[in-house]
């Protein structure tokens, strides 16, 4: 397969298609400046935006640090051999390499800031969770009395990030500590090496819905990813993993690869997701997604099955193919459902019987979110400009690449069933990524992120960057994506 084959374009027009790519990019870029430049007169005017750089928690403080070199070495390699690599590498040495540049391209980023101001001083901050470790030195109890401290007004009141996530992010580090990796240094790293695994998370299941060339086609945006600048170090790329691992197994289990313990395995870590962050509860729908693109996946497998030829002359068997031995092997998520089911229960049945309430914990959230700046932010302003900092989490190719994708799913529905692989695989992707923008949408319409979503909606975020895949010449909008990191790693200092 050449380097040109596997990054071909998918609509026939190519140029009115590029010209659209060029638009919905530039569309992106002026809904950022317009976010900026509003927000600055909002906040200068009014000072109701409670951040220094709007729409990004930052401040202008341009610098450089000894992560600069191996950034802009990183970049220039992943740019430079990315795409070829991604096409020529064994699938599994493929996974191996990715991780590694990721964790070498979100290293570097958090050391521009230096190893103190980039990593080992991001969590032991008067918000944030290393904070409170002493007081967890009865677990139990704290969990017993971790809603008793959540308002503002409450004796011993948690700090904001304390206050406003389940205690599951909490123990993480707490257990951490346990172990003997205490401190802001081994917290900083844990979050950035877990992270990185999110990038293999998300090719392990586009190759299993989509298929093999599109997760090749996406490698390398995911690795040089401007959210690599929020993933080091903050405590929600570690939450970025774990759920991005649910969705993984969910697809292998979707597909018949060992269903009953993927199903399990699925069920556990997204019910431990819903313990990291309450707004993360909306990746159900991203995992919905998954099983709407598997369902299209084995649909043509049954109808051969059944003696119809369906899409494909029931011959159709991408890489997540489902193994033989009976049509009800086909629809593996109803045996494994059960499996999901109990996982999903482990995380809320342990926390609740050690004492905390999920609800009302989130329900004293919501009347501290409001007694804080967030009923003073104003929503007006931060219900599109937040739709900004996610175009700066994810880059203007993914702008493009969203264009791609609907029309990727448009032109799928307009066909005829016929032998079009691609077109189908393509659509699956769609399907993947439209549920990470509706996710998206759904917490930002709930005015419960008004500001610092470039780090909140992390998760969500990583989803999208899958549509890069459906771009021709990869290289020119991986230098965009690069440039843009670099740029706003080096001329502001991100609160996170």
């Amino acid at each position: 397969m050449t380097v040109r084959a596997a990054f071909r374009p998918s609509v026939p027009d190519v140029i009115p298609a590029r010209l659209r790519d060029l638009g919905a990019a530039l569309a992106a870029a002026l809904l950022v400046l317009a976010a900026v430049l509003v927000g600055r007169h909002i906040q200068s005017a009014h000072h109701t935006l409670f951040v220094h750089w709007p729409p990004l928690f930052a401040e202008w403080d341009p610098h450089v640090g000894p992560g600069t070199p191996a950034a802009v070495a990183v970049a220039a390699a992943v740019v430079a051999y990315g795409p070829v690599a991604a096409v020529r590498l064994r699938w599994r040495s493929l996974l191996a390499t990715a991780f590694g540049a990721a964790l070498a391209w979100t290293w570097s980023l958090a050391l521009v800031d230096g190893w103190q101001r980039g990593v080992a001083g991001r969590l032991t901050t008067r918000n944030e969770y290393l904070r409170v470790i002493d007081r967890f030195h009865d677990i139990p109890a704290a969990l017993r009395g971790f809603d008793d401290h959540i308002l503002s007004g409450s004796p011993a009141p948690w700090p904001a990030h304390i206050a406003g996530h389940p205690p599951g992010a909490t123990l993480t580090f707490v257990l951490l500590d346990r172990i003997g990796l205490a401190g802001g240094g081994w917290a900083g790293a844990w979050c950035i090496t877990v992270g990185a695994t999110a990038c293999v998370a998300v090719l392990v299941t586009v190759r299993l819905l989509a298929d093999e060339d599109l997760a090749r086609r996406a490698a390398p945006f995911l690795v040089l990813a401007p959210a690599a600048v929020w993933v080091g170090a903050s405590a929600d790329g570690y939450f970025t993993a774990v759920a991005a691992w649910a969705v993984a197994l969910l697809a292998l289990a979707a597909t018949g690869h060992r269903p009953r313990a993927a199903a399990f395995g699925s069920g556990l870590l997204f019910g431990l997701t819903c313990y990291l962050s309450y707004g993360l509860a909306l990746f159900a729908l991203i995992g919905a997604g998954a099983l709407v693109a598997a369902g299209d996946l084995l649909r043509p497998v049954v109808q051969g099955l059944s003696g119809g030829q369906g899409r494909s002359g029931g011959q159709v068997r991408p890489v997540g193919q489902v193994r033989s031995g009976g049509g009800a092997r086909y629809r593996p998520w109803l045996g494994a459902l059960p499996f999901l089911l109990v996982g999903l229960a482990v995380v809320p049945v342990v926390f609740t019987l050690a004492g905390f309430d999920w609800w009302e914990a989130y329900h004293l959230l919501i009347k501290r979110y409001y007694e804080g700046v967030g009923g003073t932010r104003p929503y007006g302003y931060w219900v599109w400009a937040n739709l900004a900092c996610t175009v700066l989490v994810v880059g203007l190719a993914s702008a493009a690449g969203l264009n791609r994708a609907g029309t990727a799913l448009v032109r799928r529905h307009r066909l005829r069933p016929g032998p079009d692989r691609a077109a189908a695989a393509e659509a699956r992707l769609a399907v993947l990524v439209l549920a990470a923008v509706l996710a998206l949408l759904l917490a930002d319409l709930s005015g419960m992120s008004k500001a610092e979503t470039e780090r909140i909606w992390l998760p969500f975020a990583l989803w999208i960057l899958p549509s890069c895949a459906l771009l021709p010449h990869p290289r020119a909008w991986l230098t965009a994506q690069a440039v843009l990191a670099l740029l706003l790693n080096h001329l502001l200092l991100t609160g996170w």
